[in-house]
């Protein structure tokens, strides 16, 4: 089997970070992705070509945009595409000749893709910018880290691939299911502004019910909570603890000896929060990390060792789901989500040329 997308093609004008991951999203699952790039181009600026996780499973074709005959045959391949994949700056694709107007004059059934970061218009559409830009001013940035510190930033992670490729990806395929009832594409303007806002929608719920305090390390999934964060072993490693619901509390009380204690009886009093994150934080390094993986693995504490990079495959659970897989030396995520019906294909990590 080739994947639940076998069948869609999709042109991706190749770029670095969401607009690949997008695609690799597509790819994964079966679509025919034909990466255009520039000659000499593959490889810079952060691109590791043949090497990148999120160039993996396409076909590739090397075109000039500054030659008129290339944009010909970027315009023929529309024709039989189902969707194109962009990531430049406003405009740059309009100059090209590639605008929307003209492809889809093309092929009216077109989904056109635009992946940037502050979106296809507003003041700072021009700009230069970076996911860490990003994810600041949606308002999410401001939301992680310890109490009285620093914002803290979670990689790449939230604008580039959450924010920005994976709502990329499900705006190509609610465009190509919008063409295939209408006969009509359209353009998607996929901002990793919008992005990083929208997958903040539950904070936003507790901020405007009144219920989160706009002041980071202070609430219940942000870190204040004694029962919600992770903590240093004697070994300096790490684990991380989620017992937010009152039976699980009560088995994280159990297991560190601590269901007696008045005072961590009072759960959900965040006046007593910080102090209870110090006593816990004690308790959990007077031992290391494989000795409260004994103590709490295969129980409904809501507990997970922090695993590093080099740990993470290896892990029983990511083992048994195959989770992981090494695919030319490198160690990769496997694709997902899983379908059972129409499984992906194993990953191929270097691209073939196009026929």
């Amino acid at each position: 089997m080739a994947g639940a997308l076998e069948g869609l093609t999709v042109l991706e004008f190749a770029g670095i970070g969401p607009g690949p991951f997008a695609c690799m999203m597509l790819a994964d699952h079966g679509a025919k992705v034909i990466r255009i790039e520039r000659p000499g181009v593959t490889g810079r600026h952060g691109d590791a070509g043949q090497r990148d996780i999120l160039n993996r499973n396409r076909v590739r074709i090397e075109l000039d945009l500054k030659d008129s005959a290339a944009i010909t045959r970027i315009r023929e391949l529309v024709k039989q595409a189902d969707a194109i994949v962009e990531g430049y700056r406003p405009g740059v694709m309009e100059r090209l000749g590639l605008g929307p107007d003209v492809l889809l004059a093309d092929n009216p059934k077109l989904v056109y893709g635009r992946m940037t970061g502050w979106g296809q218009d507003g003041p700072m559409a021009p700009l230069a910018g970076h996911d860490i830009n990003y994810i600041a001013l949606s308002g999410a940035l401001h939301t992680y880290g310890q109490a009285g510190g620093k914002p803290q930033f979670p990689v790449n992670a939230v604008g580039d691939f959450g924010g920005g490729g994976m709502v990329l990806a499900f705006g190509i395929m609610a465009g190509v299911f919008s063409a295939q009832r209408t006969g009509k594409g359209q353009v998607i303007d996929a901002a990793m502004v919008d992005g990083a806002a929208i997958l903040s929608g539950m904070t936003w719920t507790f901020y405007g019910n009144g219920t989160w305090k706009d002041e980071r390390g202070t609430n219940l999934l942000d870190g204040g909570a004694h029962f919600y964060d992770t903590y240093e072993t004697s070994d300096g490693k790490w684990i991380s603890l989620g017992s937010i619901e009152p039976q699980f509390y009560a088995l994280l009380m159990e297991k560190t000896g601590l269901a007696e204690d008045p005072q961590f009886k009072r759960q959900m009093d965040a006046s007593q929060w910080p102090e209870l994150k110090e006593r816990i934080g004690a308790l959990i390094k007077t031992k290391t990390r494989d000795e409260w993986c004994a103590i709490m693995d295969g129980t409904d504490i809501c507990f997970a060792p922090v695993l590093s990079l080099a740990e993470a495959p290896s892990h029983p659970h990511n083992t048994a789901r195959g989770t992981f897989t090494t695919v030319d030396g490198m160690v990769q995520p496997r694709p997902a989500p899983r379908f059972l019906g129409t499984p992906a294909p194993e990953p191929k990590l270097a691209s073939v040329p196009l026929d």
